[in-house]
């Protein structure tokens, strides 16, 4: 099979149900940036591969299962209102970001100031999926003002944001990478 079609050379795409749309529609906006969010996350996590500490597999399974949840809450932004989703996120998704969070936190120095994007390079782009993962929510966001998202969905990308925030914290503690905090005398 291959991968070009050639049915997108004039600006359109088929969504899951087979409906074509401009490649500038919310909905494929939306679940574009979270491919985009997604292969970042797959682009840090590719910069551990040489690093070794205690807890990295059980971090690298966590990160790996948030990518196929994210994968899954692009198909469900693919997917119009009137076809029925095979796979649909559930409370208990961002249920286990946040116990995520919680745990890694007890380990992290409270922060007293912000801090810039910095550290180890897998550190760095967590932050970069972060911001990515906050673009995906706004244009999800807006895609809801045109027609109904899952609010889950919503609330997952939100909760993901500061769940890669975390992430990338975590990764500076266990790597040693240096967090610059913000200078407010610039």
């Amino acid at each position: 099979m291959r991968i070009y079609t050639k049915k997108g050379d004039k600006g359109n795409t088929s969504l899951i149900s087979g409906k074509r749309v401009p490649k500038n529609d919310l909905r494929v906006e939306a679940y574009g940036t979270c491919d985009e969010a997604n292969s970042i996350i797959g682009l840090a996590l590719s910069f551990l591969d040489q690093e070794d500490w205690t807890d990295k597999e059980a971090f690298l399974k966590k990160m790996h299962r948030v990518q196929t949840i994210l994968f899954h809450v692009g198909a469900e932004l693919a997917t119009p209102n009137d076809k029925e989703v095979t796979w649909k996120l559930k409370q208990e998704h961002i249920e286990e970001l946040e116990n995520q969070m919680d745990a890694w936190d007890q380990h992290l120095e409270m922060l007293r100031n912000f801090i810039l994007p910095s550290g180890h390079s897998a550190s760095s782009a967590l932050h970069s999926a972060r911001t990515v993962t906050r673009r995906a929510e706004r244009t999800a966001i807006a895609l809801n003002e045109q027609e109904e998202v899952n609010p889950l969905v919503i609330s997952y990308l939100n909760r993901l944001s500061d769940f890669l925030f975390v992430a990338a914290r975590y990764v500076n503690q266990k790597l040693g990478g240096k967090e610059i905090t913000l200078k407010a005398d610039i």
